[in-house]
């Protein structure tokens, strides 16, 4: 990521770990208005996670990677279901929480700088997102093929938010010369500091499908969320 983060999101973090909890983060995009994100919702345990993240651990094998680990909690789940598990984060906050909250093994690196090979990827909390922008999706997704063991899986989820745009008689209002509609400019500021803007990529299922053929993955829909969000599990062809 070239980005020159200041590193908010960990530092909200690491409050939140150390007692010292008073705002939450406060993101927003350039489709959507303020909207805060609470800092106990980062540290949930499995009963409060959403059904889709739920599903995607239950169908966890072998030795793991989770990539934008943040605080840790899918990691501790598997952890404590006896997996091997490895979690990454370009945030350094985020994984010296995740290492004060037992996580084992805990890096500060982004995916593609990864070099070892797994059973099982995954990528929650819009996966996609990291990709930043669609130009670059075939890029990530070649990178993530060639860290997949033999019968490897990737699990990543994403929206579908062409609803964001919709307007009250049911039509669309996107701008057709503009790229795809999933890419946004993702804002964040904690406690009156803004962070450095970055790009933040939504996919709907059916491009990400197409995106997996381009690379040799194969791409299944494992289940629809409640809020034109999916599951998708990616094998090598």
């Amino acid at each position: 990521m070239t980005y020159n983060m200041k590193d908010l999101f960990g530092k909200a973090l690491l409050d939140f770990q150390n007692g010292n909890y008073s705002e939450d983060i406060i993101t927003s995009t350039n489709i959507s208005d303020e909207d805060a994100l609470p800092l106990p919702y980062l540290f949930r345990e499995f009963k409060d996670m959403p059904k889709l993240e739920q599903h995607a651990l239950k169908l966890c094998k072998g030795h793991v990677l989770d990539v934008g680990c943040g605080s840790g909690s899918h990691t501790i789940y598997l952890q404590e279901k006896g997996f091997k598990i490895k979690a990454l984060d370009i945030s350094k906050g985020a994984i010296e929480v995740a290492k004060k909250r037992g996580v084992l093994h805990a890096k500060v690196l982004n995916i593609l700088d990864e070099r070892e090979t797994f059973d099982t990827i995954l990528l929650l909390m819009n996966g996609t997102g990291i990709f930043q922008e669609l130009t670059q999706v075939s890029k990530y997704l070649s990178h993530l093929k060639s860290l997949l063991k033999r019968n490897g899986q990737i699990l990543i989820d994403s929206s579908d938010i062409k609803y964001m745009y919709e307007d009250e008689d049911g039509g669309y209002w996107m701008d057709m010369n503009a790229g795809y509609y999933g890419e946004l400019d993702y804002f964040l500021s904690y406690k009156g500091a803004k962070e450095t803007p970055m790009k933040w990529l939504y996919l709907d299922f059916e491009t990400l499908k197409l995106a997996c053929e381009t690379v040799g993955l194969k791409c299944e829909l494992v289940m629809d969320g409640d809020h034109f969000d999916y599951l998708a599990r990616l094998i090598v062809k």
